[in-house]
Parts: C-alpha cells; sequence; structure tokens
C-alpha cells in the first residue's frame, strides 16, 4: 500500500520526472519510467533497477535536475613544487573559459587547494548544462595540453626510503650477487 500510496504523491507532486538524473543511496542514473507500484532508473552502466516508489518519497533522494539542468564540475589538477602558482592559475582560467561547453554563468572559478604531498594542487569548478562527464574529460584533455605546452610538469607520487640496516642490507645483496647462476636449459637439446 505504501508504495501505491508514493506513486500517487510522485504523480502529483512531481519531485521526480522521467529524464531526471537522480541518486538514491548508492543508485545514480536516469528515471526512465514511473509505475503505479515502482520506478525504473536506468544507471550510466545499462543496468535497469526498478524502485521502489516508497524508497523515492522516504529515502534521500537527490534530484540532480530537478530546477535546472545545470551540474557543477570539479577538476582537481595537480603540480610539480616549483611552479609558479599564478601562473598555473592562469592557464587553468584559459582552460575552462575556452571549453565551449562550459557556462559562463555563473562563471568557472580556479583554486589553489593546498599543498599535498607529491604536487601543488588546484582546482577547476566550472558548471556545464551538457553531459557533465564528457564535459570534465574534456577538460582533462585541455588541462593537460595546456600544461604540457607551459613546460609544467603533472608530477608523479614521490615517496623517501629511510634505511635503518644497511649493513644487513649491503651483506644480503652482495650475497645474491655473488651466488652462481643458472642459466636455462637450452631447448634445442630436448
Amino acid at each position: 500500500m505504501n508504495n501505491f500510496v508514493s506513486g500517487a504523491i510522485l504523480l502529483f507532486e512531481r519531485p521526480i520526472r522521467v529524464g531526471d538524473w537522480v541518486q538514491v543511496e548508492d543508485l545514480f542514473g536516469v528515471v526512465s519510467t514511473f509505475g503505479i507500484r515502482a520506478s525504473k532508473v536506468r544507471t550510466f552502466d545499462g543496468a535497469d533497477v526498478i524502485v521502489p516508489n516508497g524508497d523515492l518519497i522516504s529515502a534521500r533522494v537527490t534530484n540532480w535536475t530537478l530546477s535546472d539542468r545545470k551540474r557543477r564540475v570539479i577538476l582537481p589538477v595537480g603540480v610539480a613544487y616549483g611552479t609558479p602558482p599564478r601562473r598555473v592559475l592562469e592557464l587553468l582560467e584559459e582552460v575552462a573559459h575556452a571549453h565551449p561547453d562550459v557556462l559562463s554563468e555563473p562563471a568557472p572559478v580556479v583554486l589553489f587547494r593546498g599543498f599535498g604531498d607529491s604536487a601543488l594542487n588546484f582546482e577547476i569548478r566550472a558548471f556545464t548544462e551538457e553531459d557533465w562527464l564528457r564535459v570534465m574529460s574534456e577538460l582533462a584533455v585541455a588541462t593537460t595540453e595546456a600544461l604540457e605546452a607551459a613546460g609544467i610538469t603533472i608530477p608523479f607520487p614521490q615517496r623517501d626510503l629511510h634505511l635503518r640496516n644497511l649493513p644487513e642490507l649491503r651483506d644480503a645483496l652482495k650475497e645474491v650477487s655473488q651466488s652462481p647462476r643458472r642459466e636455462p636449459p637450452d631447448e634445442r637439446s630436448s
């Protein structure tokens, strides 16, 4: 009975419509149909998930497209220490403003987020009304190309290794290097 009443609420209040991008707990997809008892959400992996209407009323539902189709894209970017932060901010702003599907209102924002383990951390935040995953991917490619053209390095994670028992390690490595090597069997003789 709960699902029937919830179905009626969904039809009259319209908090969710066919075509909306929704997130219900760990389920993320597009509402494809409404039924009296349940609704169908198509995930971005192509699966159809039947969701009882009661869950769409009582659970915490995020409707990414209820009031408008705008969606924020957040792209983290790390660059090597020693890179001038103002130069990176300028390049990332150029990349964000140059993308045709990034909205000018609200304007994209580029931030210096802090000092990471291996990189200076920046972020591009921009809104789009298009496929946000595609826009994020295209921004990432354009960012990589702009940084490479400017000679700015995207670093690999770095770790320092501290050896405490260096004499024992040196002896073990010496033993391994002095042990006789065994040649692989000659395949022609078999």
